[in-house]
C-alpha cells in the first residue's frame, strides 16, 4: 500500500550540524572534503545561515550551527552518540580516498570491501563519525 502523498516530490533539505564556529567548519569541509559553500547569510547577532553541500547542485546540504549554549557544545562532536552520524557517498572511493587523506582528514580505518560497497570510517572536525562510501552496483 502506498503512503499517503507518495506521488509528492520530497527530499531532504538540509540537515543540522552543530559546529563550534562558522569559518572553521566552513573552511574544513570545502578544504577538506571539497564541499561546496551553497549559502553564507548574516542573520544577525552573530546568527548565520550557513550551507554547504557535497556539489553545487546537490538537493540536500549541511546547515552548519554555531552552538550556543552549553548542551548545544556538549553535543559538538556527538550528535549521533559513538555511531557513525552521516555518509558521504562517492563515485570513485579510491579518488577521494587519497585526496581526504592527503588533506588531513582522519581515518579511523584502513578501506574495507562490504557486500553493499568499499567504506572507510572518518571523523569530521569536531569528531562526528562518517562513512566515506562508494556503493556497489546492483547486479
Amino acid at each position: 500500500m502506498a503512503a499517503a502523498g507518495s506521488d509528492a516530490r520530497r527530499s531532504l533539505g538540509a540537515l543540522t550540524l552543530l559546529v563550534r564556529d562558522y569559518d572553521e567548519a566552513i573552511d574544513w569541509f570545502t578544504t577538506a572534503l571539497g564541499f561546496h559553500r551553497i549559502a553564507d547569510t548574516d542573520l544577525g547577532g552573530g546568527k548565520r545561515w550557513v550551507l554547504v553541500a557535497a556539489s553545487a547542485d546537490a538537493e540536500s546540504g549541511l546547515l552548519l550551527a554555531r552552538a550556543t549554549t552549553d548542551e548545544q557544545r556538549a553535543a559538538i562532536g556527538r550528535q549521533a552518540g559513538d555511531r557513525v552520524f552521516l555518509f558521504l557517498n562517492t563515485d570513485d572511493f579510491a579518488r577521494d580516498h587519497a585526496r581526504m587523506v592527503a588533506a588531513g582528514v582522519r581515518f579511523l580505518e584502513a578501506p574495507r570491501h562490504e557486500a553493499y560497497g568499499t567504506v572507510a570510517v572518518f571523523l569530521d572536525l569536531c569528531g562526528n563519525k562518517w562513512d566515506l562510501l562508494e556503493r556497489r552496483a546492483a547486479s
